[in-house]
């Protein structure tokens, strides 16, 4: 019985050396490969790490800037409740003022008719009146209520009220030459224009 072709042994057996070298380099191989394995298992944990902390920075609230713009709200908020009490009370002035005016219109002619009658007025009754009419004035005034000045002033279309124009020697035209009915200002706000005539 014929057997097949016997194996071809190799010529002569590896040393001992090149045997320990083959192992070493096998031995590299596997600790290379594990040490990739475990950077890779290491990479995605680091990484989930990483960004947690960074989810918790910015989640953490800025209390200082909370603090600054807490304040600055509240400070905000007692600027806009003192004006509306300072605008509230300015209000409640002129309407009083205004409900006032028609009896210190009535004091100016009253005095107006005794000085242009001399003869037939009571001194003693115009005086009284003139006291009551300077009292109500400076009431006015520390309310801040001021008579407008319009005699001889330029006409002002947003304090004045032009009932009349003439002819007048020696002023200028828009120049006011006679009030009719005194205006009077709260502020800088016309609580009731004058009435008066202008030069023409």
């Amino acid at each position: 019985m014929q057997s097949g072709p016997e194996p071809t042994l190799p010529e002569e057996a590896p040393s001992e050396a090149e045997l320990e070298q083959a192992e070493v380099e096998v031995e590299a191989e596997v600790i290379e490969g594990d040490a990739v394995t475990s950077e890779e298992a290491a990479a995605p944990a680091g990484a989930e790490v990483e960004v947690e902390a960074e989810a918790e920075v910015e989640a953490e609230p800025d209390y200082k800037d909370q603090w600054i713009r807490s304040v600055a709200e509240l400070d905000n908020v007692r600027k806009r409740a003192r004006r509306d009490a300072a605008q509230a009370e300015q209000r409640g002035v002129a309407r009083l003022a205004r409900e006032l005016l028609p009896a210190l219109d009535n004091l100016d002619r009253a005095i107006a008719a005794a000085e242009a009658h001399p003869e037939s007025a009571n001194p003693e009754l115009i005086g009284g009146i003139q006291l009551v009419q300077q009292e109500l004035i400076a009431a006015f005034s520390r309310a801040g209520i001021v008579r407008d000045t319009a005699l001889g002033e330029p006409f002002n279309p947003h304090q004045h009220e032009a009932v009349a124009q003439q002819p007048a020697e020696g002023q200028a035209a828009g120049t006011v030459i006679e009030v009719y009915e005194h205006g009077y200002l709260i502020g800088d706000e016309v609580l009731r224009a004058a009435k008066v005539v202008v030069a023409a």
